[in-house]
């Protein structure tokens, strides 16, 4: 698994100067909408072809899971879950926030992850059972223990707005109760700043398995604690995710409070 990550590592950082190429000449009537507010780019699409051909090379007759469809294949072993550029918006608004995010999941569990945010050249990598690293050093989750002293991150949704009643109390409360919330545009940035200690924890519904799987195993690995809304086990594709430190039970319990 190490020697797999680390040519996965490779492919990833490969990527990502495409991308960053890309930025500096990016062509703007070139958007496309796959929904309200939802931004996709001829940037995403190329770069997810470039890692679907690469990770088909690395670990052949593995499945994926892609954002933006470039590969429908299954396995019953080994699948992909790739996100090409998470924060689209970011970058095609010239926000310098965006990031790759590639996990391996086997067997239904994840079993390897890298987040690479393009713009300060920070690779996040981790497998099961062997840590969380940003670029090759080892990283934990923040040690601050109480929610009054943390700093959060959170998304806002784009479509889907019925449960934005609920959402803003939450927000609400988190405002009075923290150092304050955050909100990056890239799910997986969030996460893997969580995980080496930046922000104390993340919370978003809404969400796809392409922008939290990478990141969660790195919380994980990193020794913090990732669940669904209810404190269970469906973050991946239960579209809802709660991830932090020691804080993150505390966080859990804010947001059932206020959560229909």
């Amino acid at each position: 698994m190490q020697r797999l990550l680390q040519d996965v590592i490779v492919l990833v950082k490969d990527t990502g100067d495409f991308i960053r190429e890309e930025s500096h000449k990016f062509d703007h009537s070139k958007i496309e909408y796959k929904g309200t507010n939802d931004l996709v780019s001829y940037v995403d699409k190329e770069a997810e072809m470039r890692l679907v051909k690469g990770l088909s090379e690395i670990l052949p007759g593995s499945g994926f899971i892609a954002e933006e469809g470039t590969s429908s294949r299954r396995s019953d072993s080994y699948n992909w879950i790739i996100d090409p550029l998470d924060g689209t918006t970011n970058f095609a608004h010239g926000l310098p926030v965006y990031a790759i995010s590639v996990a391996l999941v086997k067997r239904g569990e994840l079993a390897l992850g890298v987040v690479y945010e393009l713009n300060r050249d920070e690779c996040f990598h981790a497998s099961k059972g062997e840590g969380a690293f940003l670029n090759h050093m080892p990283i934990r989750v923040s040690p601050v223990k109480t929610l009054d002293k943390s700093l959060l991150a959170t998304g806002f949704p784009y479509y889907d707005f019925e449960k934005m009643s609920s959402y803003l109390s939450i927000l609400n409360e988190f405002m009075q109760t923290t150092h304050g919330l955050r909100r990056m545009g890239s799910a997986a940035v969030d996460l893997a700043y969580t995980a080496c200690g930046r922000f104390e924890g993340f919370f978003e519904y809404n969400l796809n398995a392409w922008d939290v799987a990478a990141g969660a195993l790195l919380v994980q690995e990193a020794g913090g604690t990732v669940t669904d809304f209810k404190g269970g086990n469906n973050f991946l594709m239960g579209r809802e995710i709660v991830a932090g430190n020691a804080t993150q039970q505390e966080m859990l319990r804010l947001i059932q409070k206020h959560w229909k």
